[in-house]
């Protein structure tokens, strides 16, 4: 029993008790904003092809919604207990298996977005089977130029000294930039839009989905697993809450941070869908790549393509700290707090880092296995496990709307993560 709870308190990221003062309410918000905006930005305009532009508005802010109700329900339960970690809470609630419930979750989410960062990266710089890369298009086919060393290139020199850094609030400057390289991205994609539509050329937009049979009615269910990979940042929760000044403002942040990343989704999907209407892909980078009719446009796609890939490298080292605690956690229970210990948190930064890097370069397409593992993972990271610990309400602080709520929740994710992995499974036999 005293394992457990010496596991439960051990903090994700453990805070500096020397530094007088925390980290400041913009870093937290930036900080959040970052785990929330990554990949699943370039999927936001697929989305509305399938559910239209008013459900897909309100799918986006139903989920925002939803998600500050989650994180409501984590800090509430993190103020009255002893526990300020996710995993801790859900040691106290449901010991040591609910821990290792969640660690597997973190692990497997955390590492599968980790991967398809650096395939997305290797994608824009080195291009694939479909596509030339950015390094291609201006110097040309060399041994240099391909995925595995562009990609290790960018692995040792630029995300291998961010993952060095032992505190969170040491990247806020590198997810100021990340945020403001998403903003521009909006802007670049509103202006060619707007540009697209006083010439005439936008693509027709559909309002509503499409109900012409069963299987498309089904295929509504898909697109949910996107906006919540997009709004997924529990893990981080509690290490920004730990180094923040007034931990009591983490609520107010995460608000913030919520209203932020609305508008930036909104605004990526209305005018990405605007721009490349039905034709847009899964990911929208490859709209971008077919669309240079001038060297205007080739310079301005390869403007996007390179932006898009520095906010991804920025990205990465913040979802990479809840990943290397949790790992640490798992395999080593009884050691020192991870930030203490210097050969432990190299070694382990290192050989995350390479496991990575050998996925991105061996897998050429993970996008299937990330839907299936990593869209039910993040399901019950971000409802299952918070609406699991107000039903179990081990403080007694829950209320019976509370509880209505939680079971309401866990039965729409458990519901909505089956039909999208049948309907998966049903589009892949038909497809074949």
């Amino acid at each position: 029993m005293k394992l457990e709870k010496k596991q439960a308190v051990a903090p994700l990221l453990p805070a500096n008790e020397n530094i007088s003062s925390g980290a400041s309410f913009t870093s937290a918000v930036f900080n959040v904003s970052t785990g929330m905006i990554g990949a699943g930005i370039m999927s936001i305009p697929a989305t509305l092809k399938v559910l239209g532009i008013i459900p897909g508005f309100i799918a986006v802010v139903v989920v925002a919604l939803l998600v500050e109700v989650t994180v409501e329900f984590m800090l509430r339960y993190t103020n009255s207990g002893e526990c300020d970690t996710y995993g801790g809470l859900m040691g106290e609630s449901f010991g040591r298996p609910g821990s290792l419930a969640l660690q597997i979750c973190v692990m497997v989410t955390n590492l599968g977005c980790l991967i398809i960062y650096l395939i997305i990266l290797g994608d824009v710089l080195s291009g694939n089977e479909s596509h030339l890369g950015i390094l291609q298009e201006w110097f040309g086919t060399h041994w240099w130029t391909s995925r595995a060393y562009s990609l290790l290139f960018v692995v040792l020199f630029v995300m291998l000294p961010m993952l060095l850094l032992r505190r969170v609030e040491s990247l806020q400057y590198a997810s100021a930039v990340s945020i403001l390289l998403a903003v521009v991205f909006v802007v670049i994609c509103s202006m060619m839009a707007i540009s697209a539509l006083l010439q005439g050329k936008t693509q027709h937009l559909r309002l509503f989905p499409d109900f012409s049979s069963l299987y498309s009615i089904f295929s509504l269910f898909t697109t949910i697993p996107v906006y919540v990979i997009g709004f997924s940042f529990h893990v981080n929760v509690h290490p920004i809450r730990a180094e923040l000044g007034k931990p009591s403002e983490m609520a107010r942040a995460v608000r913030v941070s919520l209203i932020l990343c609305v508008g930036i989704y909104c605004a990526i999907g209305f005018f990405g869908y605007l721009l490349f209407g039905d034709a847009i892909m899964a990911d929208m980078l490859v709209n971008f790549d077919h669309n240079s009719s001038s060297t205007m446009g080739a310079i301005i796609n390869d403007f996007v393509r390179l932006s898009y890939a520095i906010h991804l490298m920025l990205v990465f080292p913040v979802m990479n700290f809840s990943l290397r605690a949790n790992v640490d956690e798992f395999l080593f229970p009884k050691k020192p707090l991870l930030a203490t210990d210097t050969t432990r948190f190299v070694s382990l930064t290192c050989a995350l880092l390479s496991l990575t890097y050998l996925a991105a370069v061996a897998v050429p397409n993970i996008w299937i296995f990330f839907q299936y593992l990593g869209s039910t993972t993040v399901l019950c990271l971000s409802f299952i496990f918070p609406a699991s610990i107000i039903l179990r309400d081990v403080h007694g602080l829950s209320t019976k709307r509370d509880r209505i709520m939680a079971t309401m929740m866990i039965a729409v994710a458990v519901l909505t993560g089956a039909i999208t992995i049948a309907t998966n499974m049903y589009g892949g036999t038909k497809a074949s």
